[in-house]
């Protein structure tokens, strides 16, 4: 019989158990990191899915055969990293993803001679809703976002016409949107929409917050654009001292703030004036007039002197003869006038505030390396306030006001400089951290069969009992004599009395008798060769 075989029944159920689980275990445990480190790098492909574009992604790789992973939900696809960019390329010439939105694709498989002009203005409205939410989910930090418009009409028989309208959802993976992108969001809506004025747009976030209440009506839109000018115009100066200033003392060595005071009130003009001195004549009219009368004296009237065609009256005796000559003219002159109508909506600037802090010289110690800060002379403090004065337009008047300050910088060189790569025997970091996650592997592995295996299998082997046939086996070895000589008796006697003991191993009382028994009859057959063997026992003892 197999001794191995019997020593493997000998162990009993529980310890075979025992060790079949811890050697599946481990032989799981080294094929999973083998598979993991065999495998190829698996790297994102796309990110925050809808169900749906995660669908119709899944169904075009497996059609292609390329072997994907589904992460996070079923919202993340990872592909093979070196096929990245080629499966993009491919997705993107297939329209996916496509946002879980419908655009002008709508179109494309349309019957035109089937469809009611009710059906096509529908289709518009929607793919103009899936347009602008794809437009926004494109902003940075957008996860997710649906545009709702209603379009302006006007109702049968009325005069009025609706102003359209629109309301915005937009979910963040991370924060809310700040002002200027809100801003931004409604401008680009009421610029796709006809008529649509950013007042009328409504941007609500996933914590159902109304983000454009400080746009709710044209005052406040104005103030934000107003405050937006003021920041552009700060921005501006700064960066003009700090570009002057960095072109003397370096990069690095300045830090410039600009504080402006606009004012935005709109103001209406109308100016009307007249000049005397420039006159031009408009029109000119001329009236004369001749007059002349004849009158008879008071005395010589009598009815002969009344009667026509008599001497008296033919010679003119007793008359008076008067004669009026008069001439007017009238000439009108038009004044130079001049009228003058202005309206100032841009804002004025009231006054400037200019702080500018500059960093000095360092001297360095040779023998300890120690950095010793040296202000900027009184002379260079001067020449750079004038330069200031002049890029940004000094006007004392106006009551502008410039503070130039020489302080040391605190750690400036170790921020410029920045943190530098890490890299040992020309590996980076990742390349290093994977050996590290191998040498881990191998190593925990070793500890499992050191540990765990190996004390186990000891364990279960010295625990056995011993039978008579390994004793036997052990005794006959032993009693072979010097030179490896055969015991008198033949083959056929030492098989005999390995199958009685074989017999008898099952009675365990009789174990030790039948063996002591054994071995006299060997001491009594071979005497010399039983010395010999204790001689030798005797010898590697001592």
């Amino acid at each position: 019989m197999n001794p191995f075989i019997t020593q493997i029944k000998n162990l009993g159920p529980a310890r075979l158990a025992a060790m079949g689980g811890v050697a599946v275990g481990l032989i799981a445990f080294i094929i999973f990191f083998a598979t993991r480190f065999s495998a190829q790098p698996m790297q994102l492909l796309y990110g925050n899915l809808s169900a749906t574009d995660s669908r119709e992604i899944v169904q075009q790789l497996e059609l292609k055969g390329i072997p994907f992973v589904m992460a996070n939900n079923n919202t993340e696809v990872m592909v093979p990293a070196e096929r990245v960019t080629p499966i993009r390329m491919e997705m993107a010439e297939l329209g996916l993803p496509s946002g879980g939105s419908v655009g002008y694709e709508v179109f494309d498989n349309m019957d035109a001679l089937g469809s009611t002009n009710f059906m096509q203005n529908v289709n518009l409205v929607r793919a103009l809703e899936g347009e602008l939410a794809r437009t926004i989910k494109s902003i940075e930090g957008v996860q997710n976002a649906r545009v709702h418009l209603v379009m302006g009409s006007r109702e049968m028989f009325s005069r009025e016409t609706q102003e359209p309208t629109a309301a915005v959802y937009v979910k963040m993976r991370s924060g809310r949107l700040a002002e200027n992108q809100v801003s931004a969001v409604q401008h680009l809506i009421a610029a796709s929409v006809p008529k649509l004025k950013p007042s009328n747009i409504s941007i609500v976030d996933e914590r159902g917050a109304l983000l454009s209440r400080a746009y709710e009506n044209d005052a406040a839109m104005v103030t934000a654009q107003q405050d937006e000018s003021r920041n552009n115009l700060e921005r501006r100066l700064s960066g003009a001292v700090m570009s002057m200033v960095e072109s003397s003392l370096g990069p690095g060595k300045v830090r410039a703030e600009v504080r402006a005071e606009m004012e935005f009130d709109k103001i209406v003009t109308a100016e009307e004036s007249f000049n005397p001195d420039q006159q031009v004549p408009r029109s000119s009219v001329t009236v004369t007039e001749n007059n002349t009368s004849n009158e008879r004296q008071p005395s010589d009237v009598s009815v002969a002197n009344q009667q026509p065609d008599t001497a008296a009256n033919a010679g003119g005796a007793g008359q008076a003869q008067t004669s009026e000559n008069r001439t007017e003219e009238t000439v009108n002159y038009e004044i130079s006038k001049k009228t003058t109508n202005s309206v100032r909506e841009s804002g004025t600037l009231k006054r400037l505030s200019v702080a500018l802090l500059v960093d000095g010289t360092y001297n360095v110690n040779a023998d300890t390396g120690e950095r010793t800060y040296v202000p900027l002379p009184e002379e260079t403090m001067t020449k750079l306030e004038g330069l200031v004065k002049t890029a940004i337009g000094f006007d004392a008047n106006r009551g502008d006001q410039i503070e130039v300050v020489n302080m040391p910088f605190t750690g400036f060189d170790d921020l410029a400089n920045g943190p530098e790569e890490f890299n040992l025997l020309g590996f980076n970091k990742q390349e290093i951290m994977r050996m590290a996650e191998g040498l881990g592997v191998a190593v925990v592995a070793v500890l499992v069969i050191l540990l765990v295996v190996r004390p186990l299998v000891t364990r279960a082997f010295e625990s056995m009992p011993q039978g008579d046939e390994a004793l036997m086996s052990e005794g006959m070895a032993q009693l072979t004599g010097p030179g490896g000589v055969p015991m008198p008796g033949g083959q056929a006697e030492e098989e005999e009395d390995l199958d009685e003991l074989i017999d008898i191993d099952k009675v365990e009382g009789r174990v030790k008798a039948s063996s002591l028994r054994k071995i006299s009859d060997i001491v009594d057959k071979h005497p010399e060769e039983a010395l010999a063997i204790l001689r030798t026992w005797l010898y590697q003892e001592t």
